[in-house]
């Protein structure tokens, strides 16, 4: 996993440690800003102008039935809470697809952190064209990339109902393991399941780095 080099043709990036948590997480530029990179996909900040897309993507019933969410969210209380994030903690991301050549927003991947402990819950949401074509598991190994070089978290760990095998699948490849199960704490398409407890380690974190990368460490 590499950084892609700047050229003309490419929107501008900022630098990969912003000075603030709120420069971090905050952005309304038109042009997107991309911090991490592969070849294929990129992380850039949480943008309050993108809250109506964000908002159509929660609102897909494969979502809602994955996050074991039982009803729909107006865009005016999505447009409300959005203030409340960009004011929060938590560490959220635009994801980018790159495959075309041209940056085009496909998700969002956060981390909800306890800093106390120095580990953080994951939570990723893919727009359904963005789907299937491994830009999950990219995305997702880009925010462990963040989370342990730059927020220097020790572990992450996430939720996912057992049905969700696909979803389970893409953990696996990005460096999540299962640890344990929730019993009965969901429900998939009105039955009750199981919750997968999944989580990665900073130590067991598979280079190549783009943190790395970017600051010329071929580690």
């Amino acid at each position: 996993m590499r950084t892609a080099p700047p050229s003309p043709s490419r929107p501008r990036r900022s630098p990969t440690h912003p000075r603030s948590l709120s420069e971090a997480i905050i952005s309304t530029s038109p042009e997107p800003t991309l911090w991490l990179s592969t070849d294929t996909c990129a992380l850039g900040p949480y943008r309050a102008d993108l809250v109506e897309t964000y908002w159509r993507w929660e609102q897909d019933p494969a979502l809602l039935v994955g996050y074991g969410r039982q009803s729909p969210e107006s865009l005016e209380a999505r447009t409300e809470g959005m203030t409340h994030q960009l004011r929060g903690e938590n560490i959220r991301f635009t994801i980018y697809d790159l495959s075309t050549g041209t940056p085009t927003p496909a998700g969002v991947t956060a981390l909800l952190p306890d800093h106390s402990v120095r580990t953080a819950e994951y939570v990723i949401m893919l727009a359904a064209e963005a789907r299937g074509h491994g830009l999950g598991t990219a995305a997702t190994r880009l925010t462990l990339d963040y989370a342990f070089h730059i927020t220097n978290l020790r572990m992450v760990w996430l939720k996912v109902l057992t049905p969700n095998t696909a979803g389970i699948r893409a953990y696996e490849k990005a460096g999540f393991r299962t640890v344990g199960a929730m019993r009965e704490a969901g429900y998939w398409l009105g039955d009750v399941c199981d919750e997968v407890i999944m989580d990665a380690l900073a130590k067991d974190f598979a280079g190549p780095s783009a943190v790395r990368a970017a600051l010329g460490d071929s580690r």
